[in-house]
């Protein structure tokens, strides 16, 4: 059965039969493109904390030997010596880098920015 008020302004009842008013909502145009915002808005953003994450490696463990692992033990990377690391901003990959001592603690020294992901055309 097809409830041929759907498309119609006009009263509709909600889900306790009471009868409420709906109507079309006219909506303008939006502009094409990206539309320039006022100067200075990033600078809101320019202070904000962002964690980035480093990932040296993956590996995959079977439950009983990944129990196994205690003090010493060494877990084998899928990365070989030398191979860039990569670089996560919100679990997104943005750069490649290889790994550095700075004084007496690691860093990376970036090798390549990487080009943003494609945003997905909506179906």
């Amino acid at each position: 059965m097809v409830d041929e008020t759907q498309d119609q302004p006009g009263p509709s009842p909600d889900a306790a039969g009471v009868a409420t008013a709906v109507s079309e909502a006219e909506l303008a145009q939006a502009p094409a493109g990206i539309v320039p915002g006022s100067p200075g808005q990033i600078e809101i953003l320019l202070d904000a904390r962002m964690g980035v994450t480093v990932e040296l490696g993956r590996a995959e463990i079977l439950v009983r030997d990944l129990l196994g692992l205690g003090a010493g033990s060494v877990l084998k990377l899928d990365r070989r010596k030398g191979e860039p690391v990569d670089l996560y901003l919100r679990g997104v990959k943005f750069a490649t880098g290889h790994l550095v001592v700075v004084g007496e603690q690691l860093g990376v020294r970036i090798k390549e920015i990487l080009s943003p992901p494609k945003a997905s055309a909506p179906n």
